[in-house]
């Protein structure tokens, strides 16, 4: 499940939860994924949350994804 909200400005301005303060639980780089997993929230890169998605989505009771970050022209 992706989790974006819209900013309440412009339609087309969105507001991203992850900053480039939360760092990847397994590499410390900047997080793009969230999971929430037993009331604890486990951050990770795009590589590392791609790397464990399939094990954790089973468990979590989020998952909040931001790559397409990565992919966006600035």
């Amino acid at each position: 499940m992706t989790t974006l909200t819209t900013a309440a400005e412009p339609a087309d301005v969105l507001e991203y939860r992850l900053t480039a303060a939360d760092r990847c639980d397994s590499c410390g780089a900047q997080a793009y994924i969230a999971a929430e997993v037993n009331g604890s929230e486990l951050l990770f890169c795009a590589h590392h949350g791609r790397r464990y998605e399939e094990k954790l989505r089973s468990i979590a009771t989020s998952w909040h994804d931001e790559t397409s970050r990565l992919t966006e022209s600035v």
